[in-house]
Order: structure tokens, then C-alpha cells, then sequence
């Protein structure tokens, strides 16, 4: 306890001790007086040295606190001239008023009088936000910046050694690649073993070298398979480079005649190695779901980066997964009490032919069968088929509404899924949460969402319709097939319209499976009956096409006027046309739907993958087929999205 404070204490006994002593005095005059003075004279004695300690005290106390004063203020000088802390003061224009040492010698443009603006545009785009702290790099530096408003104050804490160490730890976590060679089975069929040895050697010494390039550990686990385990630094670099393997396997094998195409599935993030694994592998399978020649990046967010896809996906030259497929769709379909199918939101010809003929699948094994179809949600490009088939009144009666189908459902139902894979893009979500057993039936790339734990999944990207997938599964089924005329005519359209008359995506299991259907009764002049033009039809698209305009490197964008609302169906025949024109090799046209949605369709002949470009517009689609659309934006502003998403495609984005 300090002097003066002890000084205190005592100081107030004596007075209380005084007091007391004078009370008794008073008393003791009354019966002794030579006592009583006595007793004053001490009394006065003691009252003077009791004030001569209270000068002392108040002097005493009044020393401490100048000194702590002094040396509070101090402290605080050497605070803000010695501490590693930057200080600006700013005014009402935003220029420096005044800086600490600290500041003057690291932030060599914070000077008196200079704007913000100067230091750090950063700091100023900070401050009209609001906010509180942020980082920000100044002078190849990182800061911590503490801002007060109020008394126009910033504080500037050098963080940029622990930035360092955080990314070198982010660096170097661990991350897992599954390398397979796509079509290694399929191209090395039949080969001798010299050149399937000299083909191989090619592709590992290509691999390795990328691999003592970027720092790898690579291993062959099989013929058509690999393991590279690499830091996530290198992942940063390899990604620079847009992985330029893909295109470098590629081209080496193509020169042999022999196309080998690389899927890589890559997993990272702050997960332990197994998990790490098991990212790897739904990276990998979403890479071979969407044709492969491609890279899939996952972290445990889900978030998926893609690279490659450059080539359509190999189409398959046995039929030994279609015949597997087929028999284990019909398993389900005896296990189950009835059959729900339902295709996409505003149905093509392609998914309403695909359900029809899952109909007939459930027919011939003798299960009930309905297709899910909303009255007020129809492609106008399927009324004619719709037309025909009410006429039909048995297979009429299979189609029902969503909210029918919600009343037939239970738990023995089988949901099948066609020409989607989406669970937000189906007719009716709420279907799948009502069925333990959903089975996918799908021709397109596989996106980053996917329907929940299905039981069977048949996903071909090389098919040039989900009708083709669905009439090879039709060929495996046991039992004798019947077929009706506009049952297979259905089927028949959804591929012919897919293909664009089998002008595109068009293989020779295409030619099979349309043969096959001729030779059940499915009409040609029907068909092309259920795909006549009205006349304004033509007209509207012909204008549309007539705004078209290139933009860069042969891509063509036609934007339709903001008041002007068309069709879905309409926007993509438009990207169709405008594909036909000489000097196109990728169209994409903008338009306002009827309701309201800012559509753009994209089409390519290859060479531009259309896919990567709508994807990072949050859409999707093929290679040569996508699509996008925008709730809330204009047609201008969509139009700007559109040529970004160009820009950043032509340059190297993923």
C-alpha cells in the first residue's frame, strides 16, 4: 500500500480518537479541573501533530498524482511513437491529417495532406461500406485495418508474416487425384500386345513427366488407372495451366490413330485421407458422368471446379451395360406395385417419347405405369404429339397430374426419372421424398446437383437422346415387345429432334436404335406431321435471328427486345439456326420468357463447349447444347453476364 494512503488510515483514527478524547474531557472537567486541563494541553498536542500529518498527506498525494499523470501520459506517447500499430487521422475529404512514426515509415504514401484514395482505393471503398475491419493489401503487405468513424481514426496492424504462414499451411495440404483412362477397354480391344505396350508407355511417360513437373507422386494402380497425392500448392499451379494434360494425352495418343482421353477426379480440403478418397472418387465419377476428357475438382463444400471437356464423350461400342440395365430395371419394376415416370419442367419431345417408353417397359411386365405431366406446363414443341396421344385413349389414361400422382404413390412405387437428373428441375420434387426407390434415365452431362441416393442410374452422354437409352433398354426386355405405331413414332421424334434429324450427337447405336423402331411400326410422316412449324412460329424466330450480332472468335449473340416475350422453345431454335450461318462456331441467344425469365440458349458445333460457359451462369447443358436463365435482370445486363462468361472461356477459364 502506498505511504500516503497508510498517512489516510491513520489520519482518520486520530480524528475519531480525538473526538473521543474530547467528550471525555468535557465530562471530566465537571469533577476534576486540573485533569481537565491537562488533558486539553495533550489534546492540543495532538491535534496539531494530527494536522501537520493531513499538510503531509495532502501534499504527498498530491506529488503521486502528478507523477502518474506524467507517466500515464507517457505511456501513451510511447504508445502511439513506439508501438508496431500504423495510426492515420483523417478528415471529412478523406486526406491524411496526421500519421504516427510507425505509420510514416511503413506506408510510404501516407503522408500529410494525401487522399486515401492514393493509399490504398481499398480503404476508401471500406469505409463508404461501413465497415468495422478488413484486410487489405497495401505495398505487397497485409494489414489488418481497425477503423473508428467517428473520431475519422484508422488502425493499421501489420498481419502479413501470418498471412505468409497461413498460406504455406494451406499449401501444403494434402490432396488426392484419381487419374482413368476413359476408353482404355474400348480402344485397346483387339490389340496386339507390342503396340497396346507401346501405347501405354506413351501415356505413363506423359504422366510422369507432368508429374516430376508439378511435384506429384504418381502410381499405376491398373491398366486404366492412376493415384497421384499432391500438395495443395501444386494443385494452384497445375491449375494455372489449365490442366494441359488432358489436351497433351489427347494429342500424342490421336497421333497413333488410337484417342485415349484422360478423367481426373481431384479431392481437397481439411478432411482426414479416407474422406479425402471418397471426394476423389465422386469427383471422378462426376468427371466420367459428364463424358469424360475432363477434370472434376470437389472440396468438402461441395463447390466443383471444372477443367477439360473439350471432346464429346466416346460412344461405347458394346451394349453390355444397356443389357445389364435393362434387366435391372425390370427386377425393380416386378418389385414394385406401380410405376410413376415424370421428366422435366416444361417436357421436350425427347422426355415425353422417354416416359412413354418406360410405359411400355412396365407394361410388358405386367405393372401398372403413369406418365406425370402438368396440363399448364407444356412444351408447345410436344402439343401436336399431345394431340395424338389423347386420341389414343388407352395411353391417355396413363397420364395423370402432379397432384394425382401424389395420391398414387407408396412406399412399394418405383419413380422413374427421365431426360433430367435434377431435383429441382422435375415436374413434381416432392415426388422423390415420397419414394425409397428412384431410378435416373438421363442423356446429359451429370451436374453438380444430382437427384439423392438413387437405386439405379443410367447416364450415357455419348447417347444422343434419353429416347435412344430408353428404346436399348426396350430390346433387352424378355418378354415379347408389341409396340403401337404412335407409341414408337414418339420415341422416334425424341430422337430425331435431339439430333436435329440426326445432323448432331449422332453415333451408330443412334442408327440402331432408330432402325429398331422403324421396325415397330414407328412412322416417319407422322413424325414429321408432330413436328411441323406454324408459320408466325418461323416469322418470330426469324426476327429474333436477325438482331444477331458476333461478338468474338465466330460467337454469334442475337438479344431479342426487353418488351418482347417468346417461347423457351422458340430461343433455342433461334441458337439452332443462327448455328447454320457461315463464320458461327458458337450461337447464343438472349430473350425474356412469357414468364418473366431471362432465358439464353447456346449452341456449338464442338469446337466452343458451351457447357463451361452456361455453367458458370449457373445453367448447363452438353458440350455443344446448354442453356441459362436469369430471375431477376434485364436483357442488357444478362447480355453483359453472357460476354464475361465469352471472355472468360476464350482466356483460359475453367
Amino acid at each position: 500500500m502506498p505511504k500516503f494512503l497508510l498517512k489516510r488510515w491513520h489520519g482518520y483514527h486520530v480524528i475519531a480518537l480525538l473526538a473521543v478524547a474530547l467528550v471525555f474531557l468535557i465530562a471530566l472537567s465537571f469533577y476534576q479541573w486540573q485533569l481537565g486541563v491537562i488533558g486539553v494541553l495533550l489534546l492540543l498536542v495532538i491535534a496539531i501533530f494530527s494536522l501537520r500529518a493531513r499538510i503531509s498527506f495532502e501534499r504527498d498525494l498530491e506529488q503521486y498524482i502528478s507523477t502518474l499523470s506524467y507517466r500515464v501520459h507517457k505511456a501513451g506517447e510511447e504508445a502511439v511513437t513506439q508501438l508496431p500499430v500504423g495510426m492515420i487521422l483523417y478528415n471529412d475529404q478523406l486526406r491524411v491529417q496526421w500519421v504516427n512514426p510507425y505509420a510514416a515509415e511503413h506506408l510510404p504514401k501516407a503522408e500529410i495532406d494525401a487522399s486515401l484514395e492514393e493509399l490504398s482505393p481499398e480503404l476508401v471503398r471500406a469505409l463508404e461500406e461501413g465497415t468495422d475491419e478488413q484486410k487489405i493489401v497495401i505495398e505487397e503487405k497485409t494489414y489488418d485495418c481497425t477503423f473508428k468513424p467517428n473520431e475519422r481514426l484508422i488502425y493499421f496492424f501489420d498481419i502479413t508474416e501470418s498471412e505468409r504462414m497461413h498460406q504455406q499451411f494451406e499449401e501444403s495440404q494434402p490432396v488426392l487425384t484419381f487419374i482413368y483412362l476413359d476408353n482404355y477397354d474400348e480402344v485397346t480391344q483387339g490389340m496386339e500386345d507390342q503396340v497396346r505396350s507401346r501405347l501405354m508407355s506413351q501415356v505413363t511417360s506423359s504422366l510422369n513427366q507432368w508429374a516430376n513437373e508439378h511435384d506429384l507422386f504418381l502410381r499405376r494402380t491398373a491398366a486404366d488407372r492412376f493415384i497421384a497425392v499432391m500438395s495443395y500448392g501444386s494443385l494452384l499451379a497445375i491449375e494455372k495451366t489449365k490442366f494441359g494434360i488432358l489436351d497433351e494425352i489427347r494429342e500424342t495418343t490421336g497421333k497413333e490413330k488410337i484417342p485415349l482421353t484422360l478423367s481426373i477426379g481431384v479431392g481437397y480440403g481439411d478432411l482426414s485421407l479416407r474422406e479425402l478418397g471418397q471426394l476423389a472418387q465422386s469427383s471422378l465419377d462426376l468427371a466420367l458422368g459428364r463424358g469424360g476428357d475432363q477434370v472434376a475438382i470437389k472440396q468438402k463444400t461441395g463447390k466443383v471446379r471444372f477443367y477439360g471437356g473439350k471432346s464429346n464423350a466416346m460412344e461405347k461400342r458394346t451394349r453390355v451395360r444397356a443389357r445389364v440395365i435393362s434387366h435391372a430395371l425390370r427386377d425393380f419394376v416386378l418389385e414394385s406395385d406401380r410405376v410413376i415416370v415424370m421428366g422435366h419442367k416444361n417436357p421436350d419431345m425427347d422426355a415425353v417419347g422417354a416416359a412413354i417408353g418406360i410405359l411400355k417397359i412396365a407394361e410388358v411386365n405386367d405393372r401398372e405405369a403413369f406418365v406425370v405431366l402438368d396440363p399448364n406446363d407444356v412444351n408447345p414443341d410436344v402439343s401436336k404429339l399431345m394431340e395424338e396421344v389423347e386420341k389414343n385413349e388407352q395411353l391417355w389414361d396413363k397420364f395423370i397430374t402432379p397432384e394425382e400422382s401424389l395420391e398414387l404413390m407408396t412406399e412399394e412405387t418405383l419413380l422413374v426419372i427421365v431426360d433430367t437428373h435434377k431435383p429441382s428441375m422435375v415436374i413434381e420434387p416432392r415426388l422423390l421424398d415420397y419414394v425409397e426407390r428412384v431410378v435416373v434415365l438421363d442423356h446429359h452431362r451429370r451436374g453438380e446437383e444430382f437427384i439423392e441416393d438413387p437405386v439405379l442410374v443410367y447416364m450415357e452422354p455419348y447417347a444422343s437422346s434419353t429416347a435412344e437409352l430408353v428404346t436399348e433398354l426396350l430390346e433387352y426386355q424378355p418378354k415379347k415387345l408389341k409396340m403401337d405405331i404412335l407409341e414408337s413414332t414418339a420415341l422416334l421424334a425424341g430422337m430425331i429432334v435431339d439430333t436435329k434429324s440426326f445432323a448432331i450427337r449422332t453415333g451408330a447405336r443412334t442408327f440402331d436404335a432408330a432402325s429398331f423402331l422403324r421396325s415397330h411400326g414407328a412412322d416417319t410422316v407422322l413424325v414429321q406431321k408432330l413436328l411441323k412449324e406454324d408459320l408466325n412460329h418461323y416469322v418470330k424466330r426469324a426476327k429474333l435471328v436477325e438482331t444477331a450480332k458476333l461478338y468474338r472468335d465466330g460467337m454469334a449473340i442475337a438479344t431479342a427486345r426487353e418488351e418482347e416475350a417468346v417461347s423457351q422453345l422458340l430461343i433455342a431454335q433461334a441458337a439452332d439456326t443462327l448455328l447454320t450461318m457461315k463464320g458461327v462456331v458458337a450461337s447464343f441467344v438472349i430473350s425474356r420468357r412469357h414468364d418473366g425469365v431471362v432465358s439464353i440458349s447456346a449452341r456449338s458445333l464442338g469446337d466452343v463447349n458451351v457447357q463451361l460457359i452456361m455453367e458458370s451462369l449457373d445453367g448447363g447443358g452438353h458440350l455443344t447444347n446448354a442453356a441459362t436463365q436469369f430471375e431477376d435482370a434485364t436483357l442488357e445486363e444478362a447480355e453483359a453476364k453472357l460476354k464475361e462468361a465469352i471472355d472468360q472461356y476464350l482466356e483460359g477459364g475453367s
